[in-house]
């Protein structure tokens, strides 16, 4: 049964690739903590921790689609280098940020560098890549009225936004 909606989940998590390597911790940094059912984590994700018990830890393993979705070709897009500002550092593997008219902004890094021509991959980092979390269930309580109001979780002394 899924998390009820409005509650702040908080855990420690060890996020793996397929090969066991460890992308990302929530070890050094502290716990994270989520409201529920508002897509703040991967909903797979949140759907297996639901079933578990407040200082248990399993083990969930995402296929690619269920994570970040599969990689999408239909995704890069091959611009020329004068689309750049001139003192752009401009290098394979760098990430940028683009800005629409609307000020919707999309992340995407430089894949690849031929010439003039730029390929920009808009696929999230993770696309296509099987996932691998060791989840430690922490906490789960009821969001207060300003964290359901904000959307958020808000720390210990409130918030500083």
């Amino acid at each position: 049964m899924p998390f009820e909606p409005n509650k702040v989940v908080t855990m420690n998590y060890d996020l793996k690739d397929a090969d066991g390597t460890i992308i990302d911790s929530s070890r050094e940094r502290g716990s994270l903590s989520f409201l529920s059912c508002t897509n703040q984590v991967l909903p797979k994700l949140e759907e297996a921790m639901s079933t578990m018990l407040i200082g248990t830890k399993k083990n969930i393993k995402l296929d690619a689609a269920d994570a970040y979705g599969e990689y999408n070709n239909d995704a890069l897009q091959v611009v020329d280098k004068s689309a750049f500002p001139k003192d752009a550092a401009i290098e394979e593997g760098i990430g940028y940020i683009s800005t629409a008219e609307n000020g919707q902004q999309t992340p995407f890094k430089i894949s690849k560098i031929d010439g003039d021509e730029i390929t920009l991959d808009f696929n999230h980092p993770l696309a296509g890549v099987n996932l691998e979390f060791e989840v430690e269930l922490l906490d789960v309580r009821n969001a207060t009225e300003e964290e359901k109001s904000h959307g958020h979780v808000h720390g210990p002394n409130g918030h500083n936004h």
